[in-house]
């Protein structure tokens, strides 16, 4: 009798232990990677903030860069901060979902290990990048990322934007206009465009598409 009582009680045990895992695993199931990239000045950290502020359950990635820290930033928290050196090993490792070298020695990239960590943690994350890097996460996640590209009405609507700051000289705005036409052509490449010429109008879309993908099964 004592060897069958253990004998069930091995069973229950070993049950209960394929439920937590089922359950564990369609928890991570359902948590989804949202990915943002816009030419600048196309009013896409604007769009962010109004989906946080609404209270939408999204989290920032936490992306690894070469730069040092400023100010009160800690590694882990802002960023995580490797030297050009480390970062180079990283890349070398295939450890990044995405990277870009700024300019020389100065990386910014999305860790694999780190945004699957989040996930795991039962985060929705939010990745805020530049086009190129959008596409690779998207690749990598497939059905379970949103890729949104925020794109401006036109170029002559952007460099009024641009001129409109007054913080730039026409030689460095017209720079952000080239770059940004570069980026508009890949926006076919996105799961959704949403044209910001109208911020109520784009503020009720990224709510709308960004809500609907996260109520998914």
């Amino acid at each position: 009798m004592a060897e069958k009582r253990n004998k069930d009680s091995i069973k229950v045990e070993n049950s209960l232990r394929i439920k937590i895992a089922t359950i564990n695993f369609e928890h991570l199931l359902m948590t989804k990677v949202i990915v943002f990239s816009a030419p600048s000045g196309s009013g896409k950290s604007t769009l962010v903030n109004y989906l946080l502020q609404r209270g939408v359950n999204l989290h920032f990635s936490i992306s690894a860069t070469s730069r040092p820290p400023r100010g009160t930033e800690r590694h882990g928290v802002e960023y995580y901060f490797l030297t050009p050196e480390a970062f180079r090993e990283r890349i070398a490792s295939d450890d990044f979902l995405e990277y870009e070298e700024v300019y020389q020695d100065r990386f910014y990239g999305t860790l694999k290990q780190q945004l699957d960590h989040q996930l795991e943690a039962g985060e929705n994350v939010i990745c805020d990048v530049d086009v190129k890097g959008g596409i690779s996460i998207k690749q990598h996640y497939g059905a379970r990322c949103l890729s949104v590209f925020i794109q401006p009405p036109s170029i002559e609507a952007l460099r009024a934007r641009l001129e409109g700051r007054g913080t730039e000289t026409p030689e460095a705005i017209q720079m952000r206009l080239d770059k940004a036409a570069y980026e508009m052509s890949f926006a076919d490449q996105f799961d959704t465009i949403i044209v910001n010429d109208d911020l109520a109008a784009a503020q009720a879309e990224i709510y709308k598409v960004v809500t609907a993908f996260l109520d998914e099964a």
